[in-house]
């Protein structure tokens, strides 16, 4: 049997720190990365997550310093950090704000074979490209009991859920409603 995972380079890269991924502090395992208008996401080992999670804020930026592995098994690029050091905010797009609304998309296999990977993909890069990111949470969910309609989001704002599957749709309900 051979080896899971092919090194490919070193890796050393700049970017805006856009948040972790995962629900809560101690659940996180990656973070995503801005770099030139295309989202990454770069895994952390669990030596760095506890002091990031406590130095890091969306909307910085920061210098990356890891590995790239491709994995043979399902064709897929790894990214792993060790080492992430600030390097300045961009002021643009930082601003401290409660989050006032909310997206649910369901990551269960089935809607994720059936688009909601890309769906997700495609929001996060809409909302960013629109300033909306750091505005919105956006929560994995398990499933909806949907399956049929996939893929399936729910946007949350105030009391209210709309069920859009265009991120562009999603992004304007959006700017409307954050700037009233």
């Amino acid at each position: 049997m051979g080896h899971k995972y092919l090194m490919l380079s070193e890796l050393n890269m700049e970017g805006q720190f856009l948040g972790f991924v995962g629900k809560k502090s101690k659940n996180v395992k990656k973070l995503r990365l801005s770099v030139n208008n295309t989202n990454i996401k770069i895994n952390i080992p669990k030596s760095l997550r506890r002091s990031l999670v406590t130095s890091l804020f969306p909307g910085e930026q920061i210098l990356v310093d890891g590995i790239s592995q491709f994995n043979l098994r399902n064709n897929k690029l790894k990214l792993t950090a060790y080492h992430i050091q600030p390097v300045g905010f961009c002021p643009v797009h930082y601003q401290i704000q409660e989050t006032k609304a909310k997206i649910m998309v369901c990551q269960k296999s089935g809607c994720a074979k059936r688009g909601n990977q890309s769906l997700l993909f495609e929001l996060e890069k809409t909302l960013c490209s629109r300033g909306l990111l750091h505005k919105v949470e956006i929560e994995h969910t398990g499933c909806q009991k949907t399956c049929g309609s996939t893929p399936n989001c729910v946007v949350i704002l105030g009391n209210q859920q709309y069920k859009k599957h265009h991120p562009d749709a999603i992004a304007s309900l959006l700017e409307n409603h954050l700037q009233s």
